[in-house]
């Protein structure tokens, strides 16, 4: 059988207005319409991919119980990366109530827009930290989603709580455009040490870099660096769509990275490009 491909990162939505899509303007502009499944069915099926992680878009709840019945309509939805308050004394009766809904099985991770937050450190705060412990005792991931001043903090959270599961978005958007990669990967290499539950995806990248001129010559360096932290069996394939679309089509966003990996195996890849995934999030319809 073959292995599957997963795209751990991809996003719906429908901004109506919605003040929390309020970027969607200036360069994001041409991304302010729906997107939805039938948007992205027919990159799948000619990129060859088997499902997706539906990642969530904003801090609100009522788009995780939305996530979680559109993975429960939608045959290539695996699972869904969705968001709580962290902060709420009762986040474990929320994760509770979300798991045990009949689209429960499709939460498998939770989110924070951690960037959005005034404290670089908003992870190591008492109320947050509590919150992890709920995701934690709820057997579910906990999605890292930082900018360098975040960085440092998830390093900390990840040291603080070996026997929760983390993923990292988008190699942590470093700034490729400018070719900024010394502070980037000296704090990128604090994971190291906590890589046997900690997870890296490798997506994101064509945004961070120059939207007009990248190529995968430029991505190279920054894939292989967190290849060297994170080890074969801690990379995930994600493409960030639609987010990417700014800067590339969906099948150039895979073609670059199958073009930075060409020195791995294929069974290394087959792991990068969907077993990890199956792994990290213990993907119902996938995990053994």
């Amino acid at each position: 059988m073959a292995s599957p491909v997963i795209d751990s990162h991809q996003h719906f939505w429908a901004p109506a207005g919605e003040e929390h899509y309020a970027w969607l303007s200036g360069p994001f502009a041409a991304l302010d319409r729906v997107f939805a499944p039938g948007d992205l069915r027919p990159e799948l099926g000619a990129n060859g991919v088997t499902g997706t992680v539906l990642v969530q878009t904003w801090n609100g709840l009522s788009e995780t119980w939305d996530f979680i019945r559109t993975a429960e309509e939608t045959d290539f939805v695996a699972g869904v990366v969705g968001w709580v308050d962290l902060t709420d004394p009762k986040v474990g009766e929320t994760l509770a109530e979300l798991q045990a809904s009949p689209q429960g099985q499709w939460l498998v991770g939770i989110r924070h827009l951690i960037q959005l937050e005034e404290d670089p450190d908003w992870l190591l705060r008492d109320d947050v930290v509590a919150g992890l412990k709920a995701v934690e005792a709820a057997g579910l991931v906990y999605d890292f989603v930082p900018n360098m001043p975040q960085l440092r903090a998830c390093v900390r959270t990840a040291e603080a709580f070996p026997g929760l599961r983390f993923v990292l978005d988008h190699i942590s958007k470093p700034n490729i455009r400018e070719r900024d990669f010394s502070e980037w990967s000296r704090t990128m290499r604090g994971f190291r040490a906590e890589r046997g539950h900690v997870w890296c995806k490798l997506s994101g990248m064509v945004t961070e870099a120059d939207w007009q001129s990248w190529t995968p010559q430029d991505l190279k360096p920054y894939v292989h660096e967190v290849l060297d932290i994170f080890g074969v069996d801690r990379c995930l394939f994600g493409t960030d769509w639609p987010v990417c679309l700014v800067a590339a089509e969906y099948d150039r966003v895979i073609d670059a990275l199958k073009e930075c990996l060409t020195d791995l195996s294929e069974a290394d890849r087959a792991k990068i490009f969907g077993l990890n995934a199956v792994e990290a999030y213990r993907l119902p319809g996938f995990s053994g």
